[in-house]
């Protein structure tokens, strides 16, 4: 009982008895509808003595149970559609620019920053889910994964809390408080049979919408459990005698603070928020935020702050917004161009009707299609990304990225209710990868270097330090080493290390290295 609750409350729940058909006709996770009668059973406790308990539960006698989900296709039915929620919805899209007014609408107190809220835009409507056309018939995931990484005061948790109010159904949880078995499932012994039941987690509960993390940089031992949901998009369990795979077909929107308060550019993203690079490639997108002084951008981000505090919102001030987190250029202004122009009459949608919009989206425009003009701008801008991969030698790119163009740019259609992905539409979503790209792989010199994704150069350096060292360690019979020695020795074999300690600190990462005291590591390879 969590739908359309107040959310300062807590949850109420109730046991509801099911006999004969209605029986094992959902799972945890499922909206379901029940019609029944209320009934009262004794705790049946064989203590009759003075203080003893006369208590009673209260539990629903179905009588009939209706599920959210449509039959065979297991398609969610959260929202219905009135004639006044229609004639809304056909005013939304008669606008001039309906790309642009969704986005405008998502988190408005929110100052700027237009091209990562038209990549979580894109998140809220999703991808199409397929199914492989061989006898396994796997599924293909379309649901859209974004990863929101920068400094602190951003509104990363505002982004988060308002796409959760946006969404058909969203799920929200801090990931200082979070634990592996509340974001997947949980076995509970029942108190009145002594059986297991599973009680669903975030993941199981945001199943056909999103599950928005914040802190992810808090909740280390938990990222393991977010492999298989994520990529799977199911959860597995096997413990007390259950063996059972729940959908977990869910958007994962994270946000999360780098490695000591300030994303530092000279590292990856993967070692500025001490992630594993396998869950770091399931997110489609990458944003990071970067808190830069800037004298017009500041002026008027305090100017929109003001006014929000004043109660004296208009749109006036984005009139003279010109620089957002990419610096603006001819070669990919286009949509950034449109999404800062202003019309005269600003408005944004309502969070209840944008709500209705998402949801009449998904179930009225189910799978766009790539048209050929579409497929040959996509694949353009994977050839030219594979290139410049070639020419030195790394290997960031691979066909994740272009499965997420692909969910990207249905996602663009359906947000549009189109059933074919135009040209625009790729050329949008090229724009938004561009973006996310540039500021994953972007160094302090504006260089695009794909380097910095799997840190090659830095493995090969790993991996020859350490393999000098263990001969080293074998012909001297020790194992400890201090911050000098380990300095000379890479002096000697003339490797070239930029900053030695921060490199000493990465191999401890790594787990290589091991400190032992002020100065002094114990090599853990031999």
């Amino acid at each position: 009982m969590m739908e359309g609750n107040d959310p300062a409350r807590v949850p109420r729940t109730i046991e509801v008895e099911l006999t004969e058909d209605q029986v094992d006709c959902c799972v945890p996770g499922d909206v379901i509808t029940v019609c029944g009668v209320v009934k009262v059973a004794g705790t049946q406790t064989k203590t009759y003595k003075k203080g003893g308990q006369s208590l009673y539960v209260c539990y629903i006698d179905s009588n009939s149970l209706g599920n959210s989900k449509q039959g065979d296709t297991g398609k969610l039915e959260l929202l219905q559609f009135s004639l006044k929620d229609i004639k809304a919805i056909q005013k939304i899209i008669m606008a001039p620019d309906v790309f642009g007014l969704i986005v405008k609408s998502i988190c408005p107190s929110i100052y700027g920053n237009h091209l990562v809220k038209a990549g979580l835009a894109l998140a809220l409507f999703g991808g199409t889910q397929k199914v492989t056309s061989n006898n396994n018939k796997l599924s293909v995931r379309g649901d859209i994964h974004v990863l929101l990484v920068g400094d602190p005061g951003l509104g990363k948790s505002q982004l988060l809390k308002a796409l959760c109010d946006i969404a058909p159904r969203g799920v929200y949880v801090c990931g200082s408080y979070s634990t592996t078995t509340g974001l997947t499932v949980t076995l509970l012994r029942d108190p009145g049979t002594g059986d297991f039941a599973i009680e669903a987690g975030a993941l199981v509960l945001g199943d056909q919408g999103i599950c928005c993390i914040d802190e992810f940089d808090k909740m280390k031992h938990e990222h393991p459990a977010l492999l298989e949901a994520m990529e799977q998009q199911s959860v597995s369990i096997a413990k007390a005698g259950i063996v059972c795979n729940l959908p977990a077909r869910t958007c994962v929107i994270a946000a999360a603070n780098p490695v000591g308060g300030h994303y530092d550019k000279s590292r990856t993203v993967s070692e500025n928020i001490k992630m594993s690079t396998a869950l770091l490639s399931r997110f489609d997108l990458i944003f990071i935020l970067l808190d830069r002084p800037d004298e017009q951008r500041d002026q008027l981000l305090s100017s929109h702050v003001i006014s929000l505090h004043s109660k004296n919102i208009n749109g006036k001030i984005d009139k003279g917004f010109k620089d957002d987190i990419m610096p603006d250029t001819n070669e990919d202004g286009d949509l950034l161009q449109r999404l800062l122009r202003v019309p005269e009459k600003p408005s944004v949608i309502p969070a209840a009707l944008l709500r209705k919009y998402i949801g009449y989206a998904k179930k009225y425009c189910p799978s766009p299609t790539l048209s050929e003009e579409a497929c040959h701008v996509i694949q353009e801008f994977y050839i030219s990304l594979r290139e410049k991969k070639s020419t030195q030698d790394y290997t960031p790119i691979t066909t994740r990225q272009l499965e997420s163009m692909i969910r990207l740019s249905e996602s663009r259609a359906r947000l549009e209710l189109r059933d074919v992905v135009t040209k625009q539409d790729a050329e949008d979503v090229v724009q938004i990868m561009r973006q996310s790209l540039k500021e994953a792989f972007e160094d302090d010199i504006q260089c695009f270097d794909f380097r910095k994704s799997a840190t090659m150069s830095k493995k090969k350096l790993q991996t020859a330090f350490i393999s000098i060292l263990t001969e080293k360690s074998k012909k001297s019979y020790t194992r400890d080493f201090s911050a000098a020695e380990l300095r000379k020795i890479a002096l000697d074999a003339k490797l070239n290390v930029p900053n030695f300690d921060e490199f000493l600190e990465l191999l401890n990462f790594h787990n290589f290295l091991l400190k032992k005291g002020p100065q002094m590591y114990q090599l853990q390879t031999v």
